[in-house]
C-alpha cells in the first residue's frame, strides 16, 4: 500500500483482530488471497483497511480442539509444559511459548512474510511481500503510515496469562513491540476476573487483584495501552481508578441495545467518555442484535444503531472500529475485511460526513494513542 490514502475510501484501523492465531492454526499466507479467515493483504487493500491491533491469544487447553493442532505447528518446545494455571487458564510457561510464537508470526511479516524455521522443508512455504506491514511503536508512525497508505500493525495481548507479576515479561515484550495489553480474556488470571459468555450483566464476581492493579500501573509507566474489554464491571472500575490513561475498550458495543456481558453499561460509557477514551464497535453478530442470536443474515442496520448510540453517548471522538475479524461470527454483509465499505456507505446514509467517518475509520485511534503512549 505505497500509493497513499485512496480519497474513494475511508482508511480503516482496527481495534481488534484474532489473525496471527489464525494465521498459525491454517498454515493460510498473509500475503495471499485466501477464501479462509477474514484477513489477509489482498482483503485489506479491497476493503480501505489499512491497520490494526494484532492480537496475541492464547487459547484455553482444555475444550479448545485449535489448540491440538498450534501445538503441533509449535514443535516440541511445549513438551513438559503445563498447560493450566490454578486459575484454570493456560499456565505462564506454556502461555509465553504460544505467546512468541505468535510474536514471532507478525515480526516475521514486517520483513516480508519470509519462511520461518519451522516452514523449512516445506512444500509451499509462504511467499514473500515486497510491500510488507510495518509493526508500530509510536502514534506519529501510525498516521503517518495511516496517510501515506501502508499497512500498519500494533502488538495487543487479549489477557496477561503471559505475564510474571515481577513484569520481567512486560518489559521483554513492550521491547518487542507490545504496545496494548487487555488483562485478562473472558476467564479469570492471577490479574483479574473477565466476564463469561452466556449471561447479560457484566457485574460477575470481584475484579482486579492487587498484582492486576501493579500491572495497569506498570503499563501507564511504560506506555502500554490497557483494555478493559472481557473484563467484568468491577475489574472496569478497577482499572477506572487505578489508570492515569484513559479507558479503551478496543472490542465492545452498548449493552442498552445488546444485554450481553461483553457490552457496555451507560455508567461505564459515561466513564470512558470521561476519561477522554475510546470504545470499538464490535462486529460479532451475537453482540449486535438485541436477541444475542448467531444470525449472520442481520442487517448492517443493526451495527450502525450501535455506532449511533455510542457516538450519542461518548461523542464523534470516542468511538471507532474493534472487529473482532478472525475470532468471531461476521455479518454476510461484512464477510470479511473487503465488505468495509459496505459499513461506511450506510454511515455516510446516515449523515456521518467525511470529517466523522475518518475520526471513526482511524483518527480517534490515533489520537488515543498519542495520549496513552505519549509519543
Amino acid at each position: 500500500m505505497t500509493d497513499g490514502v485512496n480519497e474513494t475510501q475511508i482508511p480503516i484501523f482496527d481495534g481488534h483482530n484474532d489473525t496471527l492465531l489464525s494465521l498459525i492454526n491454517t498454515g493460510r499466507d498473509y500475503y495471499q488471497r485466501s477464501e479462509i479467515g477474514h484477513i489477509d493483504d489482498v482483503r485489506a487493500r479491497e476493503g480501505g483497511l489499512v491497520g490494526g491491533f494484532f492480537a496475541c491469544f492464547v487459547p484455553s487447553a482444555e475444550g479448545q480442539a485449535w489448540s491440538t493442532d498450534v501445538t503441533t505447528l509449535l514443535g516440541s518446545g511445549l513438551k513438559g509444559v503445563p498447560l493450566e494455571n490454578e486459575w484454570g487458564g493456560p499456565s505462564q510457561g506454556y502461555a509465553q511459548q504460544f505467546t512468541n510464537a505468535m510474536v514471532a508470526r507478525l515480526l516475521n511479516l514486517e520483513v516480508g512474510g519470509g519462511v520461518m524455521l519451522h516452514d523449512l522443508g516445506s512444500e509451499d512455504p509462504p511467499s514473500r511481500s515486497d510491500d510488507p506491514l510495518t509493526i508500530i511503536h509510536f502514534a506519529e508512525d501510525l498516521e503517518e503510515n495511516i496517510e501515506a497508505g501502508n499497512f500498519s500493525a500494533i502488538l495487543h495481548f487479549e489477557g496477561a496469562e503471559m505475564i510474571d507479576e515481577n513484569f520481567y515479561a512486560l518489559e521483554m515484550y513492550h521491547a518487542a513491540g507490545l504496545r496494548s495489553l487487555g488483562l485478562v480474556w473472558s476467564r479469570s488470571n492471577q490479574f483479574g476476573h473477565g466476564v463469561p459468555f452466556g449471561v447479560e450483566s457484566p457485574d460477575t464476581g470481584p475484579g482486579l487483584t492487587d498484582a492486576g492493579k501493579e500491572l495497569v500501573m506498570a503499563c501507564n509507566a511504560l506506555g502500554i495501552m490497557v483494555d478493559v474489554s472481557h473484563l467484568n464491571e468491577k475489574g472496569f472500575w478497577d482499572v477506572a481508578g487505578t489508570t492515569s490513561a484513559p479507558i479503551v475498550a478496543t472490542h465492545s458495543n452498548a449493552h442498552a441495545l445488546c444485554r450481553t456481558s461483553r457490552n457496555l453499561t451507560d455508567k461505564q460509557l459515561d466513564a470512558i467518555r470521561e476519561s477522554n477514551g475510546v470504545a470499538g464497535v464490535n462486529f460479532n453478530v451475537p453482540f449486535l442484535n438485541s436477541e444475542n442470536a448467531r444470525d449472520v443474515e442481520m442487517p448492517l442496520t443493526v451495527m450502525a444503531d450501535h455506532v449511533d448510540y455510542l457516538v450519542d453517548k461518548l461523542g464523534i471522538d470516542g468511538v471507532a472500529l474493534g472487529s473482532d475479524f478472525d475470532g468471531a461470527l461476521m455479518p454476510n454483509d461484512l464477510s470479511d475485511c473487503s465488505k468495509l465499505p459496505n459499513l461506511v456507505a450506510l454511515l455516510r446514509e446516515r449523515g456521518y460526513d467525511d470529517d466523522a467517518l475518518l475520526k471513526i475509520g482511524y483518527r480517534n485511534w490515533v489520537r488515543l494513542l498519542r495520549e496513552t503512549w505519549g509519543m
